[in-house]
């Protein structure tokens, strides 16, 4: 089923690119086929397909694609699924938007005002800590990562918390919002590691566009969304290979790589989230080259203390949106992998397994139930692939909102 829901979206990719080519910009769609919902999936495949990023070409007005607008019968969908599809996929180009910004406009001050902006625009409260509030509450792999930057890091709450929410403990979503990396004093290579990390935020942009889809489609479901921000720099003070951090659980660690710095502030998060007693916390980020290693660009690991029956139900939602999940191992020795000397965890494991030893690293940081994934095979894609179009990809959004919806339904029922 899942195969042939993305056949229909590769359908919506070739009625775009024809309309494209021959200047058509209102068409109308028909489903004549034998599948009830081929309509959505075909919208999915045309409107993503038809996402462009112009805002810094000079000519943009000449280079917008002709397609403006696909027409669906009431006989396919009605309003309602209409407007939920639309908010969902407008979601993702949100998504795509802010990871393809560059360093020279998105800092991290200045996430935190789009995160203000679509928070306004979709009626969800939004929080912003500023470095001073951030120092008080001893956020220190934050701090860390943030002293090689003149620009000061940002902490981000988002709460969605309707009054019919099914759930009185909220799921939690904690997206890394590195808005771009260097590797700090591990410094990384410029061609094909640095040149394109301004995607490390790629996380942070799952959790924001997800939260905005519920949001705007009103799921009767309570959600945080925690995005620690910063850029990691070799400037100013730089953290170095050696130090020791004492983060906000209280635990510290051994630096031993400035380049695994995300672990740093998702840790941080990871650790406040305890104060909501959730339901669950799913964390997602560009973690691993490792990951990437695995699986290529087709599919995300998945790992965490979430019970098997939850896992299957992300799992799920993943295939429903093409965006597959796999699960890993999470066993003790890749804890073990993550004992420091001098420290009571160092931030690398080493030469193996390091998606695994990443997950083992922040595993020391909650008490609750949690998902983590390393979405950094498929948080930007080096070459367009039908409606996976070059550079951010805005995945996870239409994952996270299809498992949100379907905890809706599941408590309907």
């Amino acid at each position: 089923a899942y195969k042939t829901a993305e056949n229909c979206r590769l359908a919506g990719v070739a009625i775009t690119e024809t309309c494209n080519k021959l200047g058509s910009k209102n068409i109308s769609l028909l489903n004549e086929s034998n599948l009830a919902n081929a309509t959505q999936y075909v919208v999915e495949g045309s409107f993503l397909a038809n996402y462009q990023f112009l805002k810094y070409k000079k000519e943009a007005e000449k280079q917008k694609n002709a397609l403006e607008s696909l027409c669906i019968t009431s006989k396919d969908a009605d309003e309602k699924s209409v407007s939920q599809w639309q908010n969902v996929l407008e979601a993702v180009c949100i998504s795509r938007d802010l990871i393809n910004e560059p360093l020279s406009y998105l800092t991290a001050p200045q996430l935190s005002e789009e995160i203000k902006a679509l928070g306004k625009k979709a009626n969800f409260k939004v929080k912003v800590w500023d470095k001073k509030k951030i120092l008080k509450n001893k956020m220190g792999g934050l701090i860390a990562v943030n002293l090689g930057s003149q620009i000061p890091p940002t902490f981000n709450i988002m709460e969605w918390k309707p009054k019919n929410a099914i759930n009185e403990q909220p799921i939690v979503l904690v997206g890394k919002g590195i808005v771009y990396d260097t590797g700090g004093l591990s410094l990384k290579p410029t061609a094909n590691a640095m040149d394109f990390m301004k995607c490390d935020m790629a996380g942070a942009a799952a959790v924001i566009g997800g939260i905005y889809a519920a949001a705007k489609n009103k799921l009767p479901i309570y959600v945080v969304g925690l995005v620690p921000a910063t850029d990691n720099r070799p400037g100013e003070n730089a953290y170095a290979p050696g130090d020791v951090i004492k983060m906000h659980s209280g635990l510290t660690v051994e630096v031993l790589n400035t380049d695994a710095e995300g672990r740093m502030v998702l840790a941080d998060a990871l650790s406040y989230a305890k104060q909501y007693e959730p339901e669950l916390v799913i964390d997602i980020a560009t973690l691993t080259g490792s990951a990437v290693a695995a699986l290529g660009p087709h599919g995300m690991p998945l790992m965490g203390t979430a019970d098997e029956a939850i896992k299957q139900q992300i799992i799920d939602s993943s295939f429903e949106v093409h965006e597959r999940l796999v699960s890993f191992p999470l066993w003790e020795e890749y804890s073990d992998m993550m004992k420091s000397d001098i420290a009571d965890v160092k931030n690398v494991g080493g030469r193996y397994a390091g998606t695994i030893t990443a997950a083992a690293f922040l595993k020391n940081f909650i008490d609750y139930p949690w998902m983590h994934i390393d979405m950094a095979p498929m948080g930007w894609n080096h070459a367009a692939s039908a409606y996976r179009l070059k550079n951010g990809s805005g995945a996870c959004v239409r994952l996270f909102y299809d498992f949100l919806k379907n905890k809706c339904s599941e408590s309907a029922e």
